[in-house]
């Protein structure tokens, strides 16, 4: 063996090494939180993420169960002797929604915000809000129930921009049929107001049906 041959192996035993150091290092241990129940009263099928609050509490969302089969919002707190509880602070059912398929997000003042894919005024899907109230209990307001004619079904969550305005996104309808890109912009009176930012045609090449945020 030559010396360029010794010190290329040299190098490539060092760099296995470290990767098994590194990855024995990192090693991933799982832990399960919580475990719906099976009769779904708590909720089940959570597809969308988690969101932490600034005491380390998560929030999260199922598509189905609860009180009226509809989904739920949940808390899980982290307790003292490592385990964590579950609350559930909203149970969706009819005009306030149904199938929240993406998780929740919070605004400057503690409130939660959300979509649904179903339910609403015209059974299209929603934009909601979650308060906080003094005895414990959450109190939930539609912004906006989505008619078909402006959007159907929102599977992604949402995000603020710095105005406070929302912006999300809805798989189907809309004026070209295949879904939009919205904004709701808060307005006088505690209502807000919606603006399509982009219709897509499903007889162009600009895409259709977003399922992300």
């Amino acid at each position: 063996m030559n010396e360029r041959s010794s010190i290329g192996l040299r190098v490539a035993l060092t760099t296995l090494a470290m990767t098994l150091l590194v990855t024995s290092s990192y090693a991933a241990t799982e832990k399960v939180l919580h475990s719906f129940n099976n009769d779904g009263t708590d909720g089940f099928e959570p597809i969308g993420g988690l969101t932490f609050d600034a005491s380390g509490n998560l929030y999260g969302t199922t598509i189905r169960g609860g009180d009226s089969g509809d989904g739920t919002v949940f808390k899980l707190t982290p307790q003292g002797n490592g385990s964590w509880s579950e609350t559930v602070l909203f149970n969706f059912s009819g005009t306030a929604g149904e199938l929240p398929y993406a998780g929740v997000i919070f605004d400057g003042s503690g409130n939660l915000y959300g979509t649904t894919c179903g339910g609403g005024f015209y059974d299209y899907g929603t934009v909601f809000e979650l308060t906080p109230k003094a005895d414990g209990r959450w109190a939930e307001k539609v912004l906006h129930s989505f008619s078909n004619k402006d959007g159907a079904c929102s599977y992604a969550g949402l995000i603020f921009d710095s105005f406070g305005n929302l912006y999300g996104t809805v798989y189907g309808g809309g004026p070209g049929g295949g879904g939009a890109v919205f904004e709701l912009m808060p307005a006088a009176g505690g209502k807000w107001t919606e603006k399509i930012v982009h219709a897509f045609n499903l007889d162009e090449y600009g895409g259709g049906y977003p399922e992300g945020a």
